[in-house]
């Protein structure tokens, strides 16, 4: 007999607890492969192809597209083994628990190699067949509503459930989200599946919980709605309408522990959700939302804008940081550079020169290569450099690290530069390309400014800011000249090194980019 085996949103990565459902990749109904990819999420670091540890038949799908689940949260069910026959899925009791199934056996499914911080878990310890339930009215015996399962009963394959061991499949707490259900194994006729006013029993056609939740806050019952989605599915667009046409009779029921000011607040939240121009057309998950006249332009932190906001609040919470900076003639830096790339072979990046400055001016300065353990009240200095480099994306901020940036010269680094660049411009970067650095070099020359005062990448100790390289008049041997200017500037924490430190390191670095021959000593 089949087995269904329910797939939880797993661990992305340093940091995330959620992510947001690009695109599926499966259908219900499909058949995957152990560690095939079933859906593309979007973290607040990276766009992300989720594997399935389990190989056999997708038997239900958990939230819309541009739904965001938390970490843990179900993503898909997938029915392992063989179909079972007609006979199996009449009115049984449980079974008893076989080996594979208490995870005491060998009969464990998956790859158990899936994600960052991710191991296949063994599957439940108990399933229980669910006793079929009586049909919609208007269903033939044995059939369901198109697109979603018979009353009462959650998706399934030959009986078993797909949802959690234990959990009551017509329950359905409070904010919880529902699974598409799989029609693929269901028999019988089918009916139209959408909503019908006075819904009275059985499965409420909604996926998303953010729709939930928008109607339980604002008392509204949604057996009551007909949803405009496909099959009948009720969406966001449809809770918000009747909210509106609620507010208009000053109809909407006040729910159990509420009292008038939370109404009026539940009909405030509601016309938050409109689009302030008129037209009563409700806004998008995510987008912009426009409040009342007078009160401004809201805009959601999150994504990537709230992962960058939560980072740099808490660099400036804990980090007592300094800045010191220093201008240098970067003219003899651009004709090495000219001259390597002169000589033929793969293009040396001036980033990359740049980076091999720092990571000699880090071995001469090891202080500024180590992060602050505030528990044990240790300074912990790293024997390793792993080099972080701030790149601007659609999508915003992203700062992808190349590993063992010390043991790399200039080719291989301009190499490593270039691919990370590139997938961080196609959304590509994996959350191991964005976690771990030690130090970061911030080139915010490109956007044609001169200086900064960076904010360190917590929990690093220090951030090389570099400006933009132009001419400027110089005094060069004695004489004025107009000569290749760049100003250089440094964040560091102040707990892990005094000025005297950051200005050594500082000033070495200018030293290299103006006479690049003084790497040659340690190189």
């Amino acid at each position: 007999m089949a087995q269904v085996l329910e797939f939880k949103l797993p661990d992305l990565g340093e940091g995330l607890t959620e992510a947001e459902i690009v695109r599926w990749l499966v259908q219900v109904g499909d058949v995957v492969a152990v560690d095939q990819p079933v859906v593309e999420v979007e973290t607040a670091k990276a766009m992300v192809e989720v594997p399935c540890p389990y190989g056999g038949v997708v038997t239900a799908r958990f939230g819309e597209e541009g739904t965001e689940l938390p970490v843990g949260a179900p993503l898909i069910t997938v029915a392992v083994g063989a179909p079972a026959s007609a006979s199996e899925s009449a009115p049984a009791p449980a079974s008893r628990p076989s080996a594979s199934s208490n995870g005491d056996g060998d009969g464990d499914q998956g790859s158990g190699n899936v994600l960052v911080g991710y191991g296949t878990q063994a599957p439940p310890g108990r399933r229980r067949r669910v006793r079929p339930a009586s049909p919609v009215p208007g269903t033939p015996s044995g059939g369901r509503a198109d697109g979603f399962a018979s009353a009462g009963a959650a998706p399934s394959l030959a009986g078993a459930s797909a949802l959690s061991s234990g959990t009551s499949a017509g329950a359905g707490t409070a904010g919880s989200a529902r699974p598409e259900a799989a029609g693929t194994f269901g028999t019988g006729g089918a009916v139209d599946g959408r909503a019908v006013a006075g819904r009275t029993e059985g499965p409420v056609p909604v996926i998303s919980p953010l729709v939930r939740r928008l109607a339980r806050e604002n008392g509204l019952d949604l057996r009551a709605l007909e949803g405009t989605g496909p099959d009948g599915l009720i969406l966001r667009a449809d809770v918000e309408s009747a909210l509106r046409a609620a507010a208009g009779r000053g109809a909407v029921r006040v729910p159990e522990g509420r009292g008038p000011a939370a109404t009026g607040a539940a009909l405030a939240d509601a016309a938050s959700a409109v689009r302030g121009d008129g037209t009563g057309v409700p806004a998008a998950a995510g987008a912009v939302r426009t409040p009342a006249a007078g009160e401004g332009v809201r805009v959601p932190l999150k994504g990537v804008r709230g992962a960058v906001a939560d980072k740099l609040s808490r660099s400036r919470r804990e980090i007592p940081d300094a800045t010191c900076w220093v201008d240098a003639d970067a003219t003899e830096l651009m004709r090495a550079r000219a001259a390597m790339n002169a000589a033929g072979g793969p293009k040396i990046s001036l980033l990359a020169l740049l980076a091999r400055i720092c990571t000699a001016a880090l071995a001469r300065h090891p202080e500024l290569n180590s992060t602050v353990d505030l528990e044990a009240r240790e300074i912990v200095r790293l024997d390793r450099v792993h080099l972080g480099f701030a790149a601007q994306t659609e999508r915003g901020l992203v700062v992808p690290v190349v590993r063992d940036a010390h043991t790399r010269d200039a080719e291989s680094l301009s190499a490593e530069f270039g691919r990370l660049t590139e997938a961080a411009r196609t959304g590509t970067l994996t959350p191991a390309d964005l976690t771990g650095g030690t130090f970061t070099l911030n080139n915010y020359g490109v956007f044609g400014v001169d200086g900064s005062t960076p904010i360190i990448n917590h929990p690093e100790a220090a951030m090389l800011g570099v400006g933009r390289i132009v001419p400027k008049p110089w005094v060069h041997e004695g004489e004025l000249a107009v000569r290749q200017v760049v100003q250089l500037s440094l964040a560091f924490d102040h707990r892990v090194c005094d000025g005297g430190t950051a200005g050594g390191f500082l000033r070495y670095v200018a030293d290299c980019v103006e006479r690049p021959a003084v790497l040659l000593r340690t190189l």
